[in-house]
């Protein structure tokens, strides 16, 4: 009797044991369970940081779009597309840091909400680093189980450093660079106008890949074809360095009622057209021009104005194959000043 009351109770505490283990588990998914290994089901990801500012990434097709359907950059989602599959649970905290960090991330923190198949799903609240900076104090809620009690501690499987730099909403960050991606035949007609150097401008436009190029609105009688083709093949991939991170509102107004130094307009076959404003950017010290002359201009950057009206800067290296059109097309030459001339045999 006795070793069967013993065999019993040893039965009842196994079983009591596994029950608690059981739904020990349960709970620790509600705090751990931040992947999602299907990220092609993710179609929506809204981001807030702790100042307020809010990004919303919709997917269209293979693309990612911002609210409003415009161009951001597809790597940055693919990071934090990485990010929700390979993140993984690196521990929990003492319960003297559950407390603190639970009362820091209720006033701080990066709001993530994904929504799959057109529903939301889960929320990241992303608290600051580990102490060994190695991982991210992290919070879970989700559609099924609710919003977890406390924090965790989470890393990116295989990866060294923090989660959080990877979810930002500064929408500058994630505005897409890309102004002109054409290939030869789909450009209709490019204008290139100065408005102070009018013997600069010049224009080229094609029907049925027959070309017209015009200086300052007269037909040019000598043109390499080849030239043309070289010229028009620079807008196959043409981006802007940086989003505007120095001029407030007020300067931005200001510099766009000024005049530009160039214009440059460039009409798709299709019907769209894109034209950009471009602004000399003043030097605080002297800098040389491509003539040698002492300027107090930035010979490396100006800014550009886009057709959306936001400025961004931009590289001569990159512009000045597509606006100076004397080096693929020299009779223009033959109507510049002879003050122009000189600095050109100066420079050659």
């Amino acid at each position: 009797m006795i070793l069967f009351v013993g065999i019993s109770i040893l039965i009842g505490l196994g079983l009591y044991t596994k029950s608690l283990l059981s739904n020990d588990g349960t709970s620790d998914s509600q705090f751990i369970e931040f992947a999602i290994e299907d990220t092609t089901s993710i179609d929506k990801i809204i981001i807030t940081d702790p100042f307020s500012n809010k990004m919303e990434l919709l997917k269209k097709g293979d693309l990612w779009t911002d609210s409003k359907g415009g161009c951001i950059s597809q790597p940055n989602v693919h990071f934090i597309l990485e990010a929700i599959r390979k993140v993984s649970f690196k521990g929990y905290l003492p319960e003297k840091a559950q407390i603190k960090f639970t009362e820091l991330m209720a006033t701080s923190h990066t709001k993530v909400e994904i929504f799959q198949n057109g529903e939301w799903t889960k929320t990241w609240y992303i608290g600051p680093p580990a102490q060994d900076h190695l991982g991210q104090i992290m919070l879970l809620e989700t559609a099924d189980d609710g919003k977890s009690e406390y924090p965790v501690m989470m890393h990116i499987k295989g990866m060294y450093g923090i989660i959080e730099p990877r979810f930002f909403a500064d929408s500058r960050k994630w505005i897409c660079t890309n102004i002109f991606r054409l290939e030869l035949e789909k450009i209709a007609q490019v204008d290139v106008s100065f408005p102070k150097e009018p013997y600069r401008s010049f224009s080229i436009s094609q029907k049925k890949m027959k070309f017209t190029v015009k200086q300052n609105g007269e037909k040019l009688s000598a043109v390499d074809t080849s030239n043309i083709f070289r010229y028009l093949q620079g807008y196959r991939k043409v981006h802007f360095e940086l989003a505007n991170y120095e001029l407030n509102k007020k300067q931005c107004d200001s510099l766009k009622k000024t005049t530009p130094f160039c214009v440059l307009t460039v009409k798709e076959t299709r019907g769209k057209s894109t034209k950009l404003k471009m602004f000399r950017i003043a030097s605080s010290t002297p800098q040389r021009n491509e003539f040698g002359e002492t300027v107090d201009m930035d010979m490396n950057k100006f800014w550009c104005q886009l057709p959306s009206g936001d400025l961004v800067k931009c590289q001569y290296f990159t512009f000045n194959p597509l606006i100076l059109g004397h080096v693929f097309f020299p009779a223009m030459e033959k109507k510049f000043p002879q003050s122009e001339l000189n600095k050109e045999i100066l420079v050659e």
